[in-house]
């Protein structure tokens, strides 16, 4: 690692580069380099006009120019290149190493999957589960600093993940789910709240979310899905409700010469549009995996948390560099204008 102590010597302080990486905190002090030409002048002027002259008569044959009356440009060289050093220095060049530290209060965010059998049907591609779980997925990328569980139900409720702002595990979570998870069948909403609600209950943030997606009726478990739903009200949970799949005749697997069996599907609505009402969010029903996707899309606009920044600023001064050079050639100009150098005849 260079010396710091001397590293103001490289001569790469003065590259083109270098100065287009700077910030320039007082740029107009570069205006000031515009005297230096006039200065050059108005002693010209003066040292013409006070300047002694000495006549000497020579032949036309005597009269030869020499490199050596060159030398007396040298001191003011020095001192040009001082004077510009120091503007230099004047306008403050500096970096700026800006960082940004994004954060915010966060949401507590259920996620409430129905794994029932129903969800196998393939109204969805592959079918509905494999769906909900893509849209799920996509909906956890979009979240920042958010804490978010997962429960999945059908005819019981199975606590899969705590709220975590670990996105790598909950997506873990989402992607082993399957219909095997739960022996029970059935469709098991009221039980499925209350998991939802034993996660959320205890969380200090402002603002608790329960996503519920489920496509049928309730009908298991020992809770009552509307009961359920004005606990959740009760510990200030806002609920979203989806209810996935078309109405009449959907595929559902096979026949036995391999062609998509057709099934008669039909729920009623009302139960979940009551729990959305009573949670006080909102009820969709989609029937296609793009308007799951459109849906999923709205709620993460309706619940996203302020994002709040603080930036640091790591500033470093280089001033320091140019007005040493400065000094340098200002010793250099003090130094040549006491010595032959500016005694040379001019012609």
């Amino acid at each position: 690692m260079e010396n710091k102590s001397t590293s103001w010597v490289s001569l790469e302080w003065f590259h083109p580069e270098n100065f287009q990486r700077f910030d320039w905190q007082q740029v107009e002090w570069f205006y000031a380099l515009a005297l230096i030409p006039l200065l050059l002048l108005l002693r010209w002027l003066i040292s013409v006009q006070l300047k002694q002259k000495l006549p000497i008569a020579l032949t036309k044959a005597d009269l030869r120019s020499s490199p050596i009356t060159y030398l007396r440009f040298i001191p003011p060289i020095f001192f040009v290149l001082s004077l510009a050093l120091i503007i230099i220095s004047l306008a403050r060049p500096q970096t700026t190493n800006e960082q940004i530290e994004e954060w915010s209060e966060g949401i507590d965010i259920v996620l409430n999957i129905d794994i029932s059998e129903s969800m196998r049907i393939e109204d969805f591609r592959p079918n509905r589960l494999e769906a909900a779980k893509s849209a799920a997925n996509n909906f956890v990328d979009g979240r920042f600093q958010d804490r978010i569980g997962l429960v999945i139900f059908s005819g019981d409720a199975l606590p899969s993940c705590p709220l975590t702002t670990d996105y790598g595990l909950l997506h873990e979570m989402i992607n082993d789910v399957d219909f095997e998870k739960i022996e029970n069948r059935g469709t098991a909403i009221g039980n499925a709240i209350a998991s939802g609600i034993n996660f959320l209950r205890e969380a200090v943030s402002e603002s608790k979310v329960m996503i519920l997606l489920s496509d049928g009726d309730n009908t298991a478990g020992n809770v009552d899905p509307i009961t359920a739903a004005n606990l959740a009200d009760a510990y200030n949970i806002k609920m979203y409700v989806i209810a996935i799949g078309r109405d009449g005749k959907v595929p559902f697997g096979t026949d036995f010469f391999g062609r998509p069996r057709m099934v008669e599907n039909q729920f009623d609505e009302t139960t979940l549009r009551e729990i959305a009402k009573i949670g006080n969010g909102k009820f969709y029903r989609v029937s296609d995996k793009d308007a799951l996707v459109a849906v999923f899309k709205e709620i993460d606009q309706l619940e996203k948390a302020e994002v709040k920044e603080t930036r640091y600023k790591d500033t470093t001064d280089f001033y320091y560099i140019y007005l040493k050079w400065a000094v340098v050639f200002m010793l250099m100009w003090l130094i040549t204008k006491s010595t032959f150098l500016t005694n040379v005849l001019a012609d």
